[in-house]
């Protein structure tokens, strides 16, 4: 199956400036962010990509600009509302300094499941429409592009946290184990049988990603997962 490339957008001004921004329009990559984006460029030399689809949110819609700018054959990104960031209601706008005194709070951190923000959505609602997001678009792609393919989607902190939760079959209330810096990359590969984690907040190179020669015989390890979701038995083999 396909490698999906799940990219946190760079550093906002509403991330600099400790606010939850939500869908607030008009939050834009801060210096730092946009260097951020910048650097995905070299950081992705040398792995394909067969599709971009990002958040409509400018902050993420900015990060990827720079990597599909150098990538012209790619086109605009895709948008998708279901990778959009969590709609956190009347909690939007507000510092999270303050937000962190009020009684949701501890419910957020330590019981995320029956967290509802107040005119806003549910964490649950918000797991259940990004991990169908993710697993949806991968199966189209492996239809389209094939089981080698790889593709990015640029979106949001909490987006990611639970799209991993889920890969890694964790219950909701345990995603804010999982920490997602921004322009991190995270790397899954969805297979018949289990989702494979290949890289978790990655900010390195990530030419390790490309799509490995098929081996001649025996079974099919890649250093990560083979086609019909078998684990690899005694280390990877991968060179990378």
């Amino acid at each position: 199956m396909p490698t999906l490339l799940l990219v946190r957008h760079g550093r906002s001004t509403a991330n600099s400036a400790g606010i939850l921004a939500g869908w607030t329009p008009g939050v834009d990559l801060d210096e730092s962010g946009r260097a951020q984006a910048e650097a995905l460029v070299d950081r992705l030399a040398g792995v394909p990509l067969a599709l971009a689809v990002s958040s409509p949110l400018e902050r993420c819609r900015q990060t990827l600009a720079p990597l599909l700018a150098a990538r012209p054959e790619l086109g605009e990104p895709t948008l998708d509302e279901r990778l959009g960031e969590c709609h956190y209601g009347e909690w939007t706008g507000r510092p999270l300094q303050e937000l962190a005194l009020e009684p949701l709070w501890r419910t957020v951190q330590d019981h995320a499941s029956a967290a509802a923000f107040p005119g806003g959505e549910t964490l649950r609602a918000l797991s259940h429409r990004t991990v169908a997001a993710a697993r949806e678009w991968d199966e189209k792609i492996a239809a389209e592009h094939g089981p080698d393919a790889v593709w990015i989607a640029c979106t949001h902190g909490d987006v990611i946290k639970a799209i991993v939760a889920d890969a890694l079959g964790l219950h909701l209330d345990h995603f804010q184990r999982i920490n997602v810096d921004p322009c991190t990359v995270t790397a899954i590969r969805y297979t018949p049988l289990r989702p494979f984690l290949l890289r978790m907040g990655d900010t390195g190179t990530l030419s390790g990603l490309r799509p490995k020669p098929k081996p001649h015989g025996g079974p099919d390890d890649t250093g990560a997962a083979g086609a019909a979701g078998d684990a690899v038995v005694g280390g990877s083999t991968g060179t990378d």
